[in-house]
């Protein structure tokens, strides 16, 4: 990531920009309300700014203590190939290496090819132990 075009906060990104970003990345488009709370609930975020528009985001959520997610990982499609998603990840791994308990469970749902960017961070298929499994409210 080239740090003199692009600037990581780690402050949750701004609601619209968040509902922004999930849809021109192909991710599910939540309710302006849902995507609030959830906001309000990350316990680590990333943002990624170029000049003064959100091209990045990541979050990691969870129970506080032992179990938690990485999600939300999306780069406006313009600005993907810089790095940006690996910048990401590496703030969120700072967090999680820095501020969690030893032993904290760090689960993420990795969409192909972007597994390939989670597994330069340490993460690996839990197959055929352990599967992921998801249910969406309807």
């Amino acid at each position: 990531m080239d740090h003199t075009l692009y600037q990581l906060t780690n402050k949750t990104p701004p609601l619209d920009d968040f509902l922004r970003l999930r849809e021109i990345t192909g991710l599910t488009v939540y309710s302006r309300e849902a995507a609030k709370a959830g906001l309000e609930g990350a316990i680590a975020a990333a943002t990624i700014y170029h000049a003064d528009q959100v091209v990045g985001i990541g979050r990691l959520v969870g129970d506080g203590g032992c179990v938690f997610v990485i999600s939300d990982i999306a780069v406006d499609p313009a600005h993907q190939g810089k790095g940006l998603g690996k910048a990401i990840m590496q703030s969120l791994m700072d967090y999680v290496n820095s501020e969690l308990k030893s032993k904290a469970y760090i689960s993420i749902i990795a969409d192909v090819p972007a597994n390939r960017l989670y597994e330069q961070f340490g993460f690996e298929e839990t197959a055929p132990e352990s599967i992921g499994m998801a249910y969406r409210v309807s």
